[in-house]
């Protein structure tokens, strides 16, 4: 594979060699500038050194064999590129090459003075598919006649012979940035490995090698993944994002040629950056145009696979560290600091599924700003939040973060009920004990996700309930409007939940899908596509559910209406009814904070209103407001007009039965 090693030796030897073919060049000049002027025949004179026995060339040719090497270049197209680099490296060279040339105006290096250097034909020099200038290893200014155009090299290949390593400045301005290699957990080093002894193997059967493409979410790590591997290879990799190809076909046809003279000079890989690619079909068709027709080694990083192409293609799926590998980066981050950690790193990888930068980075954040005189539960406190903090950027973008403040006190639902959410927050706090420790995770046919669906009418306490839990476990809750999401666009909808549960991933989140109804129907039979896709629609979301490592919760009014074989797929389903009368009552006790006051509230009336607790929140507000503004203690007649606008709101009718004996 390419390769041009640059030592101090060699690089002084480099400038040595190419100094002597250039003062080779200027006597054949001035021996032709003679010529010329006294009308004597040119004559053919070589232009080659020995550099064989210069022990500075053991490991590597000087740059412009190595040029002539790679490209096949001829002995007069070598001739041509010493002509142009004359004109970089003496000041004097177009006039040399105007006398040489008999011609005061063409101060420059032409085909037509090579030509005059050599005998024979040579018109196959001038094709656009000739080696200078397919690879660009020249330019031609333009002018009327071809053969006494100006000819200068190209800038990257000046550096080159210079025995410089600069990227092309195009690509640069693309946005190409060399990827650097990282500390990587067993997993992904297994995965650089078999990417290496897959180029490997196909270059030693002489195979084109294969586009390997990395899929996931886990961008940081990917590019890392793939920077160890062309390491094992000696090579370098460069990243560009997608979006920032040109559009432009003549503009991307120069782009993959200039990449594929980085490669053949300097061994350098391009890694196609398309984890933020907008999806529309002309940036779909420039990216596969360039996969298909790019002649150099590529990889590809993508959230999900790419289309079929014809090109050998690898794909490998690239996943967060393994719980045990995040537990040992996690040992190692937090090695230097003083609290003793006790099995807080199992709670940490039990909610938090996070790739190797982002554990270093957050523990980076945490040693520079947690107080070193904390004990170790306060500390923890805070490396805790710190986690909570790397999941919300991506999610606030697509979510509604709701700030968990409910405690279990504030719930009022029967007893089975609440059993079963205490069961719930069970199953959050105790995941890394049961799966990891006790083997369950071995055990799983479907997914290690807790799905729960929690089903009654508005204002039964379905939030309220996410809230506590969320509250308990000292984790963040995001409300996603189902509704909102689905898409009347065959496959769109996938697209949208694909977003949530990605920003999702690192974990310490609760996931509350709320209006589940728009999406879950009572499944009918297929009888068009549009019906194909809402049961595909379905079943993507419930696959996410369970495969997410945290809680996903969705919600409906009417759980009835919802297919039998879909509910099956829950862990959890719960039931919020309709609070009857007593349980009324004990809502309206505690709904009033302590420092609250109130005068004369009697709840066993109040309960008497036949609305749901979470309008029972409403009216306690609304009644506070109204009574703060009269600078009185909230009673009965604050609460009364509350009611009053909380029935216009339901459209509902306020009966002279709910509200009897509250005011005498």
């Amino acid at each position: 594979m390419p390769s041009q090693p640059v030592t101090k030796d060699w690089y002084s030897a480099n400038h040595r060699y190419l100094m002597g073919l250039i003062s080779q060049t200027r006597q054949a000049l001035e021996q032709l500038a003679e010529d010329n002027e006294q009308g004597n025949q040119s004559r053919e004179k070589g232009i080659f050194l020995d550099y064989e026995q210069d022990p500075a060339f053991n490991q590597a040719p000087p740059a412009i064999e190595q040029l002539c090497q790679i490209f096949k270049l001829s002995k007069l197209e070598r001739q041509i590129v010493l002509l142009c680099a004359g004109m970089e490296f003496d000041r004097n060279w177009g006039k040399l090459c105007a006398a040489a040339q008999g011609q005061p105006q063409l101060e420059h290096p032409t085909f037509s003075l090579a030509f005059s250097m050599s005998s024979g034909s040579y018109w196959d020099l001038l094709t656009h598919d000739a080696p200078l200038r397919r690879w660009r290893i020249i330019e031609i200014a333009p002018s009327h006649t071809l053969t006494i155009s100006p000819l200068r090299l190209d800038e990257q290949i000046i550096h080159y012979l210079a025995g410089l390593r600069p990227l092309d400045e195009r690509l640069a301005q693309l946005g190409a940035t060399p990827v650097q290699t990282e500390n990587l957990v067993p997993s992904h080093t297994a995965l650089a490995q078999q990417m290496a002894n897959c180029w490997l193997q196909a270059s030693q059967e002489q195979r084109a090698l294969p586009i390997l493409q990395l899929c996931g979410t886990e961008t940081v790590s990917k590019k890392a993944i793939a920077a160890h591997a062309c390491d094992i290879l000696h090579l370098t990799v460069y990243a560009i994002a997608a979006q920032n190809l040109p559009r432009d076909t003549q503009q991307l046809n120069l782009i993959k040629c200039l990449w594929e003279r980085e490669w053949r000079l300097f061994g350098r890989v391009i890694l196609l950056d398309g984890d933020r690619t907008t999806e529309s079909p002309d940036g779909e068709n420039h990216i596969h145009q360039l996969l298909e027709t790019l002649q150099t080694p590529l990889m590809i990083s993508s959230l999900e696979r790419r289309r079929a192409i014809q090109r050998p293609l690898l794909t490998l799926e690239v996943n967060h560290p393994s719980p045990a590998e995040q537990r040992q980066v996690w040992q190692t981050a937090l090695s230097d600091i003083s609290p003793t950690w006790n099995g807080h790193i199992d709670r940490l990888v039990s909610h938090f599924n996070l790739s190797t930068a982002t554990i270093t980075a957050t523990s980076w954040q945490f040693k520079t700003q947690h107080h070193p005189t904390s004990d170790s539960a306060q500390a923890f406190r805070f490396l805790w939040d710190v986690c909570r903090s790397q999941a919300r950027p991506r999610l606030d973008e697509l979510a509604q973060r709701i700030e968990a403040t409910a405690q279990w006190e504030d719930l009022v639902l029967p007893p089975n009920e609440l059993g079963v959410l205490r069961d719930i927050a069970a199953h959050l706090r105790q995941r890394s004990k049961v799966y990891e420790q006790w083997g369950f995770a071995a055990k799983g046919g479907r997914g290690l996700g807790i799905s729960a669906m929690f089903a009654g009418a508005s204002g039964t306490g379905k939030t309220l309930a996410a809230e506590v839990l969320g509250n308990t476990l000292n984790l963040d809750v995001y409300r996603i409007d189902l509704s909102a999401v689905v898409s009347k666009y065959i496959g769109e909808t996938e697209k949208n939940l694909r977003r949530v549960f990605d920003a999702a991933e690192g974990g310490g989140v609760i996931l509350l899908f709320d209006e589940a109804d728009a999406l879950f129907g009572k499944r009918t039979e297929v009888k068009d596509s549009h019906d194909r896709h809402a049961n595909i629609e379905v079943s993507y979301l419930l696959q996410r559910m369970e495969a997410y490592r945290g809680l996903a919760i969705l919600t409906t009014n009417l759980k009835a209406s919802l297919d039998q074989a879909f509910l099956r797929r829950l862990r959890f389903i719960v039931q919020f009814p309709f609070p009857d009368a007593n349980q009324r009552a004990e809502i309206w006790r505690r709904v009033f904070p302590a420092q609250t006051p109130t005068a004369d509230l009697d709840f066993e009336k109040l309960a008497k209103l036949s609305v749901a607790g979470g309008n029972i929140r409403n009216i306690a507000l609304n009644a506070a407001f109204i009574a703060a503004d009269a600078d009185e203690p909230v009673g009965m007649k604050h609460i009364l007009q509350a009611a009053k606008s909380e029935y216009i709101k339901m459209e509902r009718p306020l009966t002279d039965v709910e509200v009897k004996g509250w005011i005498a």
